[in-house]
C-alpha cells in the first residue's frame, strides 16, 4: 500500500472538510496530523458555540492506528479505567478493586474530553480536570475542548484553585488551538495555534522552562494564516521521533493530500 493510500485509510476526510471550510488551513492541519502520530495532546479552546467539537472530532479521526480513544465522562467520572488514578490524587467514591483494562495504557491511550474543567456544562469538574492534566505526565495523549479565548485564558483556568495544576503539569498540554469567538453568521475559525513546550533539562542538567511558541495565527488583513512552526521545528521533531527534515516533508505531503481532497470535494 502506498503512503498516501495508508493516510486515506485513516480517515482524514473530516480534517479536509475543515480545511475546505477555512476553519484552519492545510499547513496547520497537516502539522497537527503529524504531531498526533505521537499522540501529542491538543486542546481546542473557545466559547460555547465557537466550533470546538468538530475540530476535536476531525483530529480524533486521524489518530494513529494503535491509539486507543478513552472517552472521559462528565462530573460523574470515577476513573475506573485509569489504574493510576489513586497515585494521581483521585479518591473514588466507591472503593472497589479495579483491574487495569488492557486498553487503558499510557503508551496508547488518548483521553477524549469535552468541556475540560467545566462541570457546569457537563464536562469534568476541577478535581477531575486536575487528574486528567496530571495523566499527561504518564504518557497519555489528550484531545479536549475547553473554555477560553486565548492561551492565557486556558493556562489561567487550569491554574485557578478549582483545578490547581502547577507549572510543570501545564507544560505538558502540547498544542492549544484558540477558536475565534462565535459571531452570528460567521464561520468558526482557528485564530491561533500555540505549542506549550514541556519542561526539559539542558545539557548541564538544569531545568528549562521555555515560554509557549506560536505555531500559526490568523491574519484578518491578509485573509490567511501566518505560520511560525519553523522556529520550534527541532522541538516538534523530537516529540514525534522524526528528524526536522522528515517532519517538514511529511507535513508537506499531508498538506498536499488535504488540498487535493478539498479540490475533489469542489
Amino acid at each position: 500500500m502506498r503512503t498516501d493510500d495508508h493516510l486515506l485509510a485513516r480517515g482524514p476526510a473530516a480534517l479536509a472538510a475543515l480545511v475546505g471550510e477555512r476553519v484552519l488551513d492545510a499547513e496547520l492541519a497537516a502539522l497537527l496530523w503529524v504531531l498526533l502520530d505521537a499522540r501529542t495532546p491538543v486542546l481546542v479552546a473557545g466559547r460555547h458555540g465557537s466550533g470546538r467539537r468538530p475540530v476535536v472530532s476531525a483530529l480524533a479521526a486521524v489518530l494513529p492506528d494503535l491509539a486507543v480513544r478513552l472517552p472521559v465522562g462528565g462530573v460523574s467520572e470515577e476513573f475506573e479505567w485509569l489504574p493510576e488514578a489513586g497515585a494521581l490524587g483521585w479518591h473514588r467514591a466507591t472503593a472497589l478493586p479495579v483491574e487495569e483494562p488492557p486498553s487503558a495504557r499510557p503508551e496508547t491511550g488518548v483521553l477524549v474530553v469535552h468541556d475540560l474543567a467545566d462541570g457546569a456544562a457537563g464536562g469534568p469538574d476541577g478535581g477531575q480536570a486536575r487528574i486528567l492534566v496530571r495523566a499527561l505526565a504518564l504518557g497519555y495523549g489528550m484531545l479536549a475542548t475547553t473554555l477560553g479565548d486565548t492561551l492565557d485564558d486556558v493556562l489561567n483556568r487550569l491554574h485557578a484553585p478549582a483545578v490547581g495544576s502547577d507549572d510543570d503539569e501545564r507544560s505538558r498540554l502540547g498544542v492549544v488551538l484558540a477558536m475565534t469567538p462565535p459571531d452570528p453568521g460567521a464561520a468558526p475559525r482557528v485564530a491561533a495555534a500555540h505549542y506549550v513546550r514541556p519542561v526539559a533539562l539542558d545539557t548541564h542538567g538544569h531545568v528549562q522552562r521555555l515560554p509557549p511558541a506560536v505555531l500559526a495565527t490568523w491574519s484578518a488583513a491578509a485573509g490567511r494564516w501566518d505560520h511560525f512552526a519553523w522556529g520550534v521545528l527541532a522541538d516538534l521533531a523530537g516529540r514525534t521521533g522524526r528528524s526536522p527534515i522528515d517532519v517538514e516533508r511529511e507535513q508537506a505531503r499531508r498538506a498536499t493530500l488535504l488540498q487535493e481532497m478539498v479540490a475533489q470535494r469542489g
